[in-house]
């Protein structure tokens, strides 16, 4: 499931950076995303291991995730445990991937929302780092803007490594993934 809002507005901005890897993720496979009632849009993918990968993009706003996310699982019979939510994550540095299962939702509002709908934070995130702001505008501001040039420079290598690690997440399990996408910490 990859975060983000709708319309031409927020299209490259920071804020929908999980519905850019969500799409490019797709586009890698091969697949095309088909209108999903009114909750958005989802694309199947049939993995060579023997099962289907939906990926999906919401039409609601980022706020408002929590709803759409829950009918979709419901629809697919998919349980919380097996989502993965793809987002923008301000605490990491630009183009940073980080994967975990569960925890907070550091204050990100599509996080909170999909927590209140599912009744729980136990579902598995790809974090895609986009930085804070480096001035005292507020952060609301910063995350609905366009990606830097230096993002937009580094993205196609972001987008790739993101669905690297959805792949990973989904074939290996959280802890091989993390050893993966990961970078080794240093001593």
């Amino acid at each position: 499931m990859g975060l983000g809002n709708p319309g031409s507005q927020y299209e490259r901005t920071r804020h929908n950076v999980g519905q850019m890897v969500v799409a490019a993720c797709a586009d890698s496979a091969g697949v095309s995303f088909q209108k999903f009632k009114s909750h958005g849009v989802l694309a199947s993918v049939s993995h060579p291991a023997g099962f289907t990968l939906r990926l999906a993009a919401l039409s609601s706003f980022m706020n408002r995730s929590g709803a759409p996310v829950q009918a979709m699982l419901a629809f697919h019979k998919i349980p919380p445990a097996q989502l993965i939510v793809v987002h923008d994550d301000l605490d990491l540095p630009d183009g940073t991937i980080r994967l975990k299962f569960g925890g907070g939702h550091a204050g990100h509002n599509g996080l909170k929302d999909i927590a209140r709908a599912l009744g729980t934070l136990d579902f598995h995130r790809v974090r895609v780092g986009i930085g804070r702001p480096d001035d005292p505008r507020p952060v609301a501001d910063y995350v609905l803007q366009r990606l830097s040039a230096e993002q937009e420079a580094q993205l196609p290598a972001v987008l790739r490594l993101a669905c690297d690690a959805v792949e990973a997440l989904v074939t290996e399990g959280l802890t091989a993934a993390q050893q993966k996408i990961h970078p080794p910490q240093s001593s």
